[in-house]
């Protein structure tokens, strides 16, 4: 696989092609559909927006039809590992970033030893002098903090609710498409590359402007979402929850092929000495990261030794999406896992506003849920 990465990445992607399908050897033979069927499809679009109305309340499970979408071909998905990463380009937003009357959206930059990451904060003007709970945001591949900011609509929730909301830039210069780097050792532990990086920024927020170091919160969509759970795993003494949107488990993958492999079929990453609260959400019908890995990312933060009681509702967003939510919850009721799974949802943010990328507008609203979510939890 390792050579088949390197032809790709010259441009060779008819040799690596025939060489993984020689690697893949008895399998291909075995299951003719197999290389048909064994590839990322890195496509976005913005879907449609929801009809007006409340969400449908959650109600006792009945399972809706959770079924994967077919995958495009080897060929294609290597030509994107080729150009960098995955996925392929998002469309651009087309809307304006709404800031309330007295708030903030700056534009600010951390350095460091280990480098810099330029940064976007919104300070709301809903403050009662109080700290402030603050929310770090990685964007997906292709995206830009502004996207981001636009397609989540975080910076309204963060006004109602009195929060700042950072949204560190991952330049193309650390990434071709801009995808946080979570697929690689050297950006998936404590005290350097990314992790420190994000440690570092989210530092320099809670010392300039009066943050609260009890309600620290990290989220992130895709390569973010994979990223924001490495930052949150290591880097428990600073963050006390995490959102994982179609995203990874920690430790999921140590290189471009094994990358891969987790998002094409799914990985279980690694056994976490300290678990941190979390919510995932996973669209069932994404064709980019498999829905296993929110599984995984599930059961990786519920693998604490605590024993939790699990229950499952069902229900129906304001947009007609079927959603199935399960929470872990501690004999005393604190619930430290929340799995969002959407039925016929692809790879986009739940809820999210039409005029950002990789956005689905029919819901449920996981900006909202993740909000919720975090402000239950924080530091003693």
């Amino acid at each position: 696989m390792a050579k088949a990465t390197e032809l790709t990445r010259t441009g060779n992607v008819q040799e690596a092609t025939a060489l993984i399908q020689s690697l893949l050897g008895n399998r291909v033979k075995a299951d003719p559909q197999f290389m048909a069927d064994s590839a990322i499809d890195g496509t976005f679009t913005t879907l449609d927006p929801p009809s007006p109305g409340p969400s449908t309340p959650a109600k006792p499970l009945r399972s809706p039809k959770f079924t994967h979408a077919p995958r495009g071909g080897l060929g294609e998905t290597l030509r994107k590992i080729a150009a960098g990463g995955m996925p392929g380009p998002a469309p651009q937003p087309n809307g304006s970033i709404a800031v309330a009357e007295g708030a903030q959206f700056l534009t600010l930059t951390h350095a460091s030893a280990g480098g810099s990451r330029d940064y976007r904060l919104y300070v709301p003007a809903n403050q009662t002098g109080a700290p402030l709970p603050l929310i770090v945001m990685l964007h997906g591949c292709t995206q830009t903090p502004d996207d981001f900011a636009i397609g989540t609509g975080m910076n309204a929730l963060a006004e109602e609710a009195g929060c700042l909301v950072a949204y560190p830039a991952q330049p193309s210069g650390a990434n071709m498409q801009k995808c946080w780097n979570w697929f690689r050792p050297e950006d998936q532990a404590r005290g350097g590359g990314e992790p420190a990086l994000i440690a570092g920024l989210t530092r320099d927020i809670l010392q300039a402007h009066s943050g609260d170091k009890a309600r620290v919160y990290v989220a992130g969509l895709s390569a973010g979402g994979a990223a924001a759970a490495i930052v949150a795993a290591a880097y428990p003494d600073i963050f006390s929850a995490v959102g994982v949107h179609s995203g990874l488990p920690t430790g999921a993958a140590s290189d471009v092929p094994s990358a891969f492999a987790a998002m094409r079929s799914g990985a279980k990453g690694k056994v976490q000495r300290e678990a941190v609260p979390t919510i995932v959400f996973h669209g069932q019908a994404d064709t980019t990261v498999h829905p296993d890995n929110g599984l995984a990312v599930k059961d990786q933060a519920a693998a604490s030794g605590q024993k939790l009681k699990t229950t499952t509702v069902a229900g129906t967003s304001a947009g007609g999406r079927a959603y199935r939510q399960t929470t872990l919850a501690t004999p005393g009721g604190r619930v430290l896992v929340e799995h969002w799974e959407i039925a016929g949802a692809g790879h986009a943010w739940a809820g999210g506003h039409p005029k950002g990328s990789y956005t689905d507008p029919k819901g449920p609203d996981a900006s909202r849920e993740m909000l919720r979510f975090f402000l239950q939890h924080a530091k003693e």
